[in-house]
């Protein structure tokens, strides 16, 4: 064909090779195109007709696509020699470049693979909620290695495992590089194992500013969205040798607990009299406890010999505080959002000069936050609004309101003086007179001092 274009032997010599060379490839990419459009659609109508799911991942178009590069780049490798048999040294140069885009086909291949097997274990309920992305991404990252180990040594014409000796006196650089790398895929593992981590999983880490919710857990880094809606980014080997607070086991329970205090002022802490009794009896959730209590002390108090009017010495009582917790631990009982298969106690921690620490510890029945904030802000209302009734105070330190109304009350006190003063025989407030007392005071310990002042 080249001859009767008009060119001579010497030219179409080199030349036809060539040609030879562009047709096979347009051939490949015509046979690749063919297999893409009847074996992947007949394998495809086969697997949308299967009862299972799974096969609808491991043959999909992905995954099918690559399989048809290689049978390509297959046919590709067989009629190479052909074209080049007479040129030992383009067909070398050639073959080694055809071997080179079967790695990478074959790569391909199997990183598409390791997609679809990905994709079928996070819908497998056991698996949703394990770090399995870090695992693909180390997968991956190892085929691309040996992509790339191989790529190298078919291109200099050296066996790979002289490669990889070669490359051991390199360990420490590459080591280095992949430093992350490897701590996060040894660190995706011991999470995966230990079942330390998931993805939905609500995690604090203060020392790192972590509080939030984990979005995503791959071989690099472990991302978590905080309730403020900022991101955090942590390498997964912090996770496993530093420690982090998992509320996810809250969750799962059920219930989320209450440990809050409040301060007792201790000097309005008492022994009931018959009158304050009387009052509590009408509070309905104590009337029957403050029953009790009573027969059970006024037993105690006659197997003891002890007189009613002895009963604050020697003898037992009934305080305002302990009808005031009694009263709690049935409030709690009686509310509806407190959970009562878990630990309900309400208990005295211990006195400091701030009062005494009365502690209401329970568990609600909900896990949302906003909902158990809710309960937390109206079991505590009540205690404080509550609490007076029982003739109790809770302590807290004087205000700037404190110091004006004593300061008030001072100012009443120094004018209903100088006005009874006004009416003292002699015409001298009783003011007056002390501070004439004091300044004579004053005068005298002056006198008595005036010689050892310079």
């Amino acid at each position: 064909m080249l001859r009767q274009a008009g060119m001579d032997s010497a030219a179409t010599d080199g030349l036809d090779r060539w040609i030879l060379f562009v047709g096979l490839i347009l051939l490949t990419i015509l046979f690749d195109w063919i297999c893409r459009k009847t074996l992947v659609r007949g394998i495809r109508r086969i697997v949308e007709h299967t009862s299972v799911k799974w096969d609808d991942e491991i043959f999909s178009l992905a995954v099918l696509n690559h399989f048809c590069h290689i049978l390509s780049t297959l046919l590709l490798m067989v009629f190479l020699p052909v074209v080049f048999a007479d040129h030992p040294v383009a067909r070398e140069v050639v073959m080694r470049l055809a071997r080179s885009c079967a790695v990478v086909a074959v790569f391909s291949f199997v990183n598409a693979l390791f997609n679809s097997v990905f994709l079928i274990a996070v819908r497998r309920p056991a698996w949703q909620d394990k770090p399995i992305n870090g695992l693909r991404q180390t997968g991956q990252g190892i085929a691309l290695l040996i992509c790339v180990i191989l790529i190298i040594s078919i291109l200099i014409d050296i066996s790979p495992k002289i490669l990889l000796t070669g490359l051991g006196a390199s360990a420490a650089i590459v080591l280095l590089i992949f430093k992350d790398s490897i701590l996060g895929f040894v660190s995706g593992i011991q999470l995966a194992a230990n079942d330390m981590l998931k993805v939905n999983d609500w995690i604090q880490m203060p020392k790192y500013g972590v509080d939030g919710t984990v979005t995503e857990v791959t071989l690099t880094t472990v991302k978590v969205r905080n309730f403020d809606n900022t991101i955090v980014t942590l390498p997964p080997y912090l996770l496993v040798s530093d420690s982090f607070q998992n509320w996810q086991a809250m969750k799962n329970s059920g219930g989320r607990r209450v440990m809050r205090s409040i301060s007792i002022d201790m000097t309005s802490v008492k022994f009931c009299t018959c009158e304050m009794l009387a009052r509590y009896r009408r509070i309905d959730l104590v009337r029957d406890y403050i029953d009790e209590a009573e027969a059970r002390l006024e037993e105690y108090n006659l197997r003891h010999n002890v007189g009613r009017g002895e009963r604050r010495i020697n003898g037992r009582q009934q305080t305002n505080l302990g009808i005031f917790r009694a009263y709690l631990m049935r409030y709690l009982h009686d509310e509806g959002r407190v959970n009562l298969d878990m630990q309900v106690m309400v208990r005295q921690l211990q006195p400091t000069d701030t009062g005494l620490p009365l502690q209401l510890y329970f568990f609600t029945n909900t896990v949302i936050w906003d909902e158990y904030e809710s309960i937390q802000s109206d079991v505590f209302d009540h205690v404080l609004a509550v609490i007076s009734v029982f003739d109790l105070r809770v302590f807290q330190n004087p205000s700037g309101v404190d110091f004006l109304a004593l300061k008030d009350h001072i100012g009443r006190e120094i004018r209903h003086r100088e006005n009874a003063g006004t009416e003292h025989p002699g015409g001298e407030s009783p003011a007056s007179t002390s501070v004439q007392a004091r300044s004579s005071r004053n005068k005298a310990s002056t006198s008595s001092v005036s010689p050892l002042i310079p």
